[in-house]
């Protein structure tokens, strides 16, 4: 029957699958290259040791993340020959330990938990025996790594796995490891504990040959097993694409009996390595999770440019201010606005309210530096009738009061005297205070916002601002730039505010030349946006056509010239000239055509100035 098996084993070779071919006394009779891939049997043999077993004081290291499971039944009746004899340690626990080989002087270390406790890892790093020693399971990433001083040792395993390594006694050099195919060598942690001999690994070892062996010298007793030799001896059972499991390896198996004849002869069995799928699988879910996280952060980040739409600009700065001022929506902590004045501050105040769970109810605008100082505690707190002169005979509620249930917005807290300060202290710590003139404590529940162009440290340093009230209100700090440091959001703010001020004002939609911009940009705005603003509201006011120039704005760019004593017009007119050159071609990246059809000029009279000015 079997004249022609090299024949049968080379057309075997051509599977993709695993194929493993036993005659009806259970022997090997085909076994190929994949399927010793998938049960490790070619598996790479690493730095190499010799032949041998385990001997009296030899150092052996074990690291198993399910007790008595693919390790070959190790029960901690076995740990007893590297000397750990704990009754608390059971079948199924996380175990790490490190012993002497039948040895009871030297004591061992060891560590182990039960299987249900849920950790990224479990490691034990000693030196035992003057020898650095690492054992760590990781349970994110399936693996098993045993580290001996700089020797590295991993096993990644699908469900569980037994890993060990030993150590001579005498040298303390690597006598064993563990590798995968260890069950075909029959080189589990039991048999070798027991006395059993282990192969040599290394590149000059000659690799395992399991033709002609018994199929249970190089499988386990596992089901699938079993059938296999049942069915190869006479059992009728055959499967085709069943999920099975076989040397701790999930597989899809396929069974089939071998008939010559009428008589049995063997059995074959396919198998395909699942672990791969699962590996497969479990890259492709997390690469779907790191997909949808990304989803969900560009559909968040898009969610907050939509939200905060009224705060202007595209610029890194800007995008951070909308975030912070996201995260502050979400939150009931009092929020701090710093930057200059015209930074817009109380746009970005309004903009939080507008998106918190306040929306719904009173924003308060409160400018403390707008309200004469004996006005403000009033206007703040409200009064009693009868509390002063002049005072509203049924007394008055406070804008604290008013905001009750929504956000009150306290810009310019820096011009707060130190009175009032005490005041707001109290309401922010406790959520009640007195009206000027009450002897009844008055609660309120608000959300605060507050907003100031000064450095409160500096402040606090002069003696201005109370220390204590300073880090009650600088809980969640929100750092507004001013347009110097985002110049590259001009194009867009000045574009977006243009339209509206035409608008309102009732004039066409105008347009500003790129000669404008270049000053724009080469200004540094001071007064920030509303400085912007107003420059633009009169350039509308000034240009008699739909087109805002330069001599329309009422900014002085870095490179105009002052008038002094002794400067003629010529001068004047040349300076200008060659500036508005230079901008055009800067503008239009150098390109003549452009810069000659922009500022409506002859190619002679251009080329003339060019050499006149100099400019290249």
């Amino acid at each position: 029957m079997f004249e022609n098996k090299n024949y049968i084993r080379q057309f075997a070779e051509l599977m993709t699958a695993g194929f493993i071919f036993i005659d009806d006394s259970g022997k090997i009779q085909v076994y190929n290259e994949k399927a010793k891939e998938i049960f490790g049997i070619r598996h790479g043999q690493g730095i190499g040791h010799d032949a041998g077993k385990i001997n009296h004081g030899d150092i052996v290291i074990i690291g198993d993340n399910c007790l008595g499971k693919d390790d070959g039944g190790l029960t901690p009746k076995e740990l007893a020959y590297i000397g750990i004899d704990d009754g608390e340690i059971n079948l199924k626990d996380v175990f790490i330990g490190i012993g002497a080989y039948k040895s009871k002087e030297i004591t061992p270390v060891y560590k182990h938990q039960k299987l249900e406790i849920k950790k990224d890892h479990f490691t034990v790093d000693a030196v035992f025996q003057d020898i650095k020693v690492n054992v760590d399971i990781n349970f994110i990433k399936k693996t098993i790594v045993i580290t001996v001083e700089d020797e590295t040792f991993k096993m990644p395993y699908i469900r569980s796995i037994g890993h060990m390594v030993v150590l001579d006694g005498d040298t303390k050099g690597v006598k064993f490891y563990q590798t995968e195919g260890y069950t075909a060598r029959g080189e589990n942690i039991v048999n070798l504990l027991l006395g059993k001999s282990f192969r040599a690994k290394g590149e000059d070892v000659e690799q395992l040959d399991v033709i002609g062996k018994d199929l249970f010298e190089i499988h386990e007793e596992g089901h699938t097993i079993k059938e296999f030799y049942q069915v190869a001896k006479g059992m009728d059972i055959s499967y085709k694409d069943k999920f099975t499991e076989i040397n701790g390896f999930p597989t899809l198996s396929t069974l089939l009996p071998i008939s010559v004849d009428g008589k049995r002869v063997g059995a074959a069995l396919k198998v395909e390595d699942l672990s791969i799928l699962e590996n497969v699988m479990k890259e492709r879910d997390e690469a779907l999770l790191r997909i949808e996280q990304m989803e969900k952060m560009l559909q968040k980040e898009k969610n907050i440019q939509e939200l905060f739409s009224e705060i202007l600009g595209e610029s890194g700065a800007i995008h951070h201010v909308k975030q912070m001022a996201y995260k502050a929506s979400q939150s009931n902590s009092t929020v701090l606005l710093l930057g200059e004045s015209g930074t817009g501050k109380t746009l970005l105040a309004k903009a939080i309210h507008k998106e918190s769970k306040y929306k719904d109810e009173p924003f308060i605008h409160v400018n403390c530096g707008a309200i004469p100082e004996h006005l403000l505690e009033s206007e703040l707190f409200g009064y009693e009738k009868g509390a002063f002169t002049g005072a509203n005979r049924e007394g008055k509620r406070g804008l604290f009061e008013v905001a009750s249930g929504g956000t009150i917005f306290l810009d310019e807290i820096g011009e707060m005297r130190l009175s009032i300060q005490v005041k707001l202290l109290n309401v922010l710590q406790n959520k009640t205070f007195f009206r000027i003139g009450g002897t009844k404590e008055v609660a309120v529940h608000v959300r605060v916002i507050v907003a100031t162009n000064k450095n409160l440290e500096e402040e606090m340093i002069k003696g201005n601002f109370r220390e204590d009230l300073y880090y009650r209100i600088n809980v969640f700090p929100i750092w507004m730039p001013p347009l110097r440091e985002r110049k590259q959001d001009i194009y867009g703010l000045a574009h977006e505010i243009l339209p509206k001020i035409c608008k309102r004002l009732g004039y066409e939609n105008k347009s500003i030349s790129d000669e404008a911009l270049c000053y724009f940009l080469e200004y540094d705005w001071p007064g920030n946006i509303r400085e912007l603003e107003n420059v633009l509201e009169r350039a509308v006011n000034l240009a008699e056509e739909n087109t805002i120039r330069p001599f329309h704005l009422s900014i002085k760019s870095k490179d105009a010239i002052d008038l002094e004593e002794g400067t003629t017009l010529k001068e004047v007119v040349q300076h200008a000239e060659k500036k508005a050159i230079e901008k055009a071609l800067k503008v239009y990246h150098g390109d003549k055509n452009k810069t000659m059809k922009a500022l409506e000029i002859g190619k002679t009279s251009f080329y003339e100035k060019l050499k006149r000015y100099s400019i290249k």
